[in-house]
Formats: C-alpha cells, sequence, structure tokens
C-alpha cells in the first residue's frame, strides 16, 4: 500500500477536524472536532511507522500516548462543558465570553455613608465598562 492513501485520508479528517473547530459553536462539537484531530495524527503516526518499517515502532507508541492523553482531555473537558452548562444552561461558546471577570468598579456597591468613596466608583464605572467591552471584542 502506498504512503498517499492513508495521508490524503489523515489531511481530510484534520481539515474536517479543523473545520469543526473554527466554525462550531457548541462545546460538545468543538470537543469532537479536536478529538478527529488528534486521529489524524494517530494515522500519519501509524502509517509512517509501517513505511519506516521501524523496528521499535515508535509511531505505535507514541499514537498509544496520544490515545491516553486524548482520552484524559475528553473526560476534563466533558466535565468543564456540563459544569458550564449546569451554571449556565447553554454550551454555546460565544456565550462564554459573559464570564470574563468584570472590573472591580462596577461590582463594589456605592457605600452612600462615605461620599468620597460613592464619587470615586462613579467616575470610574465608565472606564470599567469600556475595559469590559474591549475585552469582550
Amino acid at each position: 500500500m502506498h504512503l498517499a492513501y492513508p495521508a490524503v485520508l489523515a489531511a481530510l479528517l484534520f481539515c474536517t477536524g479543523l473545520y469543526g473547530v473554527l466554525a462550531r459553536r457548541n462545546a460538545i462539537l468543538v470537543l469532537m472536532s479536536v478529538e478527529l484531530m488528534l486521529n489524524a495524527v494517530n494515522l500519519n503516526l501509524v502509517a509512517f511507522d509501517v513505511w519506516l518499517r521501524d523496528t521499535l515502532h515508535s509511531g505505535q507508541a507514541l499514537t498509544l500516548f496520544t490515545i491516553a492523553i486524548a482520552a484524559a482531555e475528553i473526560g476534563i473537558g466533558l466535565a468543564i462543558v456540563l459544569a458550564v452548562h449546569r451554571n449556565r444552561g447553554s454550551s454555546d461558546i460565544d456565550r462564554l465570553r459573559d464570564t470574563a471577570e468584570t472590573d472591580a468598579a462596577e461590582t463594589l456597591p456605592v457605600d452612600e455613608a462615605d461620599e468620597n468613596r460613592g464619587t470615586e466608583d462613579q467616575a470610574t464605572a465608565p472606564a470599567g465598562k469600556a475595559k469590559k467591552a474591549e475585552a469582550t471584542t
């Protein structure tokens, strides 16, 4: 068998996974696309191991390590996605920008007894909102 067949298949799998990472908005579909990209790399590792006729079979050994790392990554990733879904009600990646930290001037309550502090918070609140708007764009 020629090396071109598995290499072209791996390239197609990798491009499909890359498209899924860039175009999808659902976090679970993005994780599945990352797994597809890792499987394309595994296919290349095994194909080149067979083509080079390596006596140590280092491509297959690296593939086993990649599979173990991918399993750990998907477990942690799914746990994070489930936690975010429980808290937010959605796993939409575009809506996760709202979880960015807010400026301290926006979150501090205005103390009515201390007039100086109230004027400082009122003066810095528009600047804090501008910083948050820049962070989300």
